[in-house]
């Protein structure tokens, strides 16, 4: 059995200011943006050059969707975004404007900090150390 998580919804407020965060802030590629009618768009991004899960945003419309909106981690990092150059995406990220919790850390996995994106989910930006094969 050869399998992978593919998407994760990420509930947003608006299609658009989203899309401009995260191509434009987090520098992620715009992979699809299809109307899907009545309001509603197909809107996928992912971590630039990433071959791995992308994230569907997917704009609240009820009152329980809303009040979702950057709690879907229930307050936790719950969002994991690797990088081959740990130092280079922090200064990158810290020059948009990104909202980093706390100061870089090594942990026995790789250099890690937390961020918030504009919606107040919570980010771990990882650089993993390598691991034996």
């Amino acid at each position: 059995m050869n399998q992978n998580i593919g998407y994760i919804s990420l509930i947003i407020p608006n299609y658009d200011e989203a899309k401009n965060y995260y191509t434009t802030t987090l520098s992620f590629d715009l992979v699809e943006d299809t109307d899907m009618g009545e309001g509603k768009r197909w809107l996928v991004v992912k971590p630039k050059g990433s071959n791995g899960t992308a994230l569907v945003l997917a704009e609240a419309k009820s009152k329980e969707e809303i009040a979702m909106v950057g709690g879907q981690g229930a307050g936790r990092v719950w969002l994991f975004l690797h990088t081959d150059d740990f130092y280079r995406d922090h200064q990158f990220y810290a020059s948009k404007g990104v909202r980093f919790l706390e100061t870089p850390r090594e942990e026995p996995y790789g250099t890690v900090a937390v961020f918030q994106d504009l919606y107040e989910n919570k980010w771990d930006l990882l650089e993993p150390k390598e691991t034996a094969k």
